[in-house]
């Protein structure tokens, strides 16, 4: 492993040449530093152009972050810190949109909520009737 790959989980590691990582100034308060230093992070990863991921992990990862996951880190001064806070970004995201989405087990309502959804509705039937002018007939 490279010093540059990105190691995502115990399986899946991203080569470097796969980052594409630009550095700007951060902006903000800091004064010259601040300003001239260029310390804020952006590091992306195209999901689609990945040799890395299978179809199928291409496809989970463009459906959660779309087909470019971009991170972009200005938190600390230094930009070594910035690169790494960036790389456990850009993990964590990748990491989270590999994980499946659950499955729904279907579920019927209980007896005792099914009986207290139909009394409510009979209670507010009944005040809605209560509510109405008086038949002329009656």
């Amino acid at each position: 492993m490279a010093s540059d790959d990105l190691p995502v989980s115990g399986r899946l590691t991203v080569p470097g040449w796969e980052l594409v990582e630009t550095f700007s100034t951060s902006g903000g308060p800091g004064g010259q530093h601040a300003n001239k230093a260029s310390t804020r992070v952006e590091l992306r990863f195209d999901v689609d152009s990945s040799s890395v991921l299978s179809r199928a992990q291409k496809q989970r990862v463009r459906g959660r972050v779309g087909a470019v996951l971009r991170v972009v880190a200005d938190d600390e001064r230094s930009q070594a810190r910035n690169r790494e806070i960036a790389r456990q970004r850009l993990a964590e995201g990748l990491r989270e949109a590999l994980v499946p989405p659950r499955r729904r087990v279907p579920t019927r309502p209980s007896r005792g909520s099914e009986r207290r959804r139909l009394q409510a509705k009979r209670e507010n039937s009944e005040r809605k009737q209560q509510r109405r002018r008086p038949r002329l007939d009656e």
